[in-house]
């Protein structure tokens, strides 16, 4: 989950080695063989017999600690009913370590290199937990999952062994336990005021081609403004994060948040560079086009947050990036309260040349690493029941979103609604609760992953009109195994973040047109002279190994 205090994700792109070694491992089940090892002494305060679908509670009472990513949307406090209901329901009780959001991943790496990590590390995004991996600093998870049936429940049922295979090791392990998605969740686009459109006698956009005649229809209108003005450019070091990660899809490629140097090529059969691309290419040029046309505010790509929802606000423009949250949050509530008769609607992601498709591994979210300490605990058997409660049983996850029922939210014919009083997400901007701020649940440390009748359970009608769209679109291929050996590991590492590097920083110019496009080729020359084709080479060399001895 992804809230709006929780912007800026997995800016660390390692370069993983991804292996999913059946012959070795027996992922086809989700259980990594790990019960072969000798847990005898390690079962304190375990339940002897615990099954998928069966609520946790610990045979003594136990404390865990837990790193928590205090977000400053809902910031941490000992009050909350999260903590007092979880000890109550599981006997567990998690001493919480906080860390402010904007410090997270730094004090994370922290605490793990110097040895003093909480047992349970969550909030971790792939491929962050590769940097700790030789160190052993933390427990190759794959080898613990037998002690987890709703894991391996939900691994099984929704056919997510390929995505797991992504992301293991050249060991063949995986040390992330992620989010586990039934279905693919988009969460960004573009949001537009509909009240415009509708004066102008426009339709919604379906595609870009139509953005960029919607957007020229308004500029012809309103000369002196820009039509699109963007957010999420600060803290992250991609321009512009959100717009080129949904816009990317329309060209099928990985971009602003989701960018990775490496990209699987599903018709050559083979790993390319992704900033060297023609699809990569071909976005650069669209955006470049709008900008060039004074369709698109050139500040998107450097102003904060701030600033541009104050564009927005002050009719500066009337298109900016959104998510369902702070479309309802941040922008209708307050353009209703300052312009009247404003509406903006979120669209479903405009379609281009890759037609209607989704990235592919997005049914696995940001999840959680565990300490090498932990497995010296007596109680490690247990601890591990419990995160399988908490992360992956159904009634542990419906907990960690809606809290208590009668107290928090109702239930009625599978439809959920909070309490009179209590809003979420902005649902109800007067209430005198926040089921986040004042309960502790909807919080991104304990609430990710989960079925679509749940995930679903939460979406504004907002997001259910967007997502019934989403849904229906076809997921990219995913990324093939190949692993790197820890040699191969270290070179890639050298050469990821200065070829990560030109391109961020070529994108901008080429789009701002510092650059011309007229010198792609010589930026691809730059980026060769910084080791790409052997960046490449290494990836494409693992990729045939992996074929060589797995058949």
């Amino acid at each position: 989950m992804k809230n709006s205090g929780q912007l800026s994700r997995r800016q660390i792109l390692a370069a993983a080695g991804f292996i999913g070694l059946a012959t070795l491992t027996g992922c086809g089940s989700g259980d990594d063989g790990g019960g072969s090892k000798d847990l005898s002494k390690k079962r304190h305060g375990a339940m002897k017999e615990y099954r998928a679908g069966q609520q946790f509670k610990a045979a003594k009472p136990l404390s865990f600690s837990v790193l928590h990513n205090n977000n400053p949307v809902y910031p941490m406090k000992n009050s909350w009913l999260f903590w007092k209901e979880l000890t109550k329901r599981t006997g567990i009780t998690l001493k919480p370590v906080a860390v402010p959001l904007v410090d997270y991943e730094k004090k994370r790496s922290v605490l793990i290199g110097s040895g003093d990590a909480p047992f349970l590390i969550p909030k971790t995004y792939h491929p962050s937990e590769v940097a700790f991996v030789s160190s052993g600093a933390i427990l190759p998870v794959s080898d613990y999952v037998h002690l987890m049936p709703n894991f391996r429940d939900k691994v099984r049922k929704w056919k997510l062994e390929p995505e797991l295979d992504s992301i293991r090791q050249a060991d063949g392990k995986y040390y992330l336990l992620p989010g586990l998605h039934e279905k693919a969740k988009s969460g960004y686009s573009l949001s537009l005021r509909t009240d415009v459109l509708d004066k102008l006698g426009l339709s919604l956009p379906a595609t870009w081609d139509q953005v960029y005649d919607v957007f020229k229809a308004i500029k012809e209108e309103y000369p002196d403004k820009y039509p699109f003005t963007d957010r999420w450019s600060q803290n992250t070091p991609y321009p512009a994060a959100a717009l080129f990660s949904y816009l990317g899809q329309a060209y099928g490629v990985r971009a602003g948040w989701t960018y990775d140097n490496i990209s699987w090529d599903a018709n050559a059969r083979k790993f390319v560079f992704t900033g060297a691309t023609d699809a990569f290419r071909q976005m650069i040029e669209y955006v470049r086009k709008l900008v060039a046309e004074k369709l698109v505010d050139p500040e998107s790509f450097t102003q904060t947050d701030d600033e541009a929802k104050q564009k927005l606000l002050g009719e500066k423009a009337f298109a900016i990036s959104a998510n369902p949250q702070v479309l309802v949050q941040e922008y209708r509530y307050n353009l209703e309260k300052q312009v009247k008769g404003a509406k903006i609607d979120m669209i479903p992601v405009p379609l281009g040349p890759a037609g209607p498709v989704v990235l592919g591994g997005a049914r696995l979210e940001n999840g959680l690493m565990i300490s090498s300490k932990a497995l010296g605990s007596d109680s490690f058997v247990a601890m591990m029941q419990f995160v399988d409660w908490l992360w992956y049983s159904d009634e542990g996850q419906r907990f960690a979103r809606w809290g208590v029922e009668g107290v928090t939210y109702t239930r009625t014919g599978g439809q959920y609604k909070v309490k009179d009083g209590i809003s979420l997400m902005g649902s109800d901007p007067d209430a005198p609760k926040d089921l986040q701020k004042d309960y502790g649940f909807y919080n991104g440390v304990f609430a990710y992953g989960g079925s679509w009748e749940l995930v679903s359970s939460m979406f504004s009608p907002d997001e259910q009109k967007f997502q019934d769209v989403m849904t229906q679109r076809k997921q990219l291929p995913i990324a093939p195994p190949h692993p790197l050996q820890s040699v191969e590991q270290e070179q890639a590492s050298l050469w990821e973040t200065p070829l990560r590097d030109t391109v961020t920083q070529n994108t901008l110019q080429f789009v701002l047109g510092k650059r011309p496009l007229s010198e792609w080729g010589a930026y691809v020359s730059e980026l060769k002279a910084k080791n790409m084709q052997q960046f490449v080479d290494l990836h494409n060399k693992a990729y045939e190994r992996y074929k060589k001895e797995n058949g």
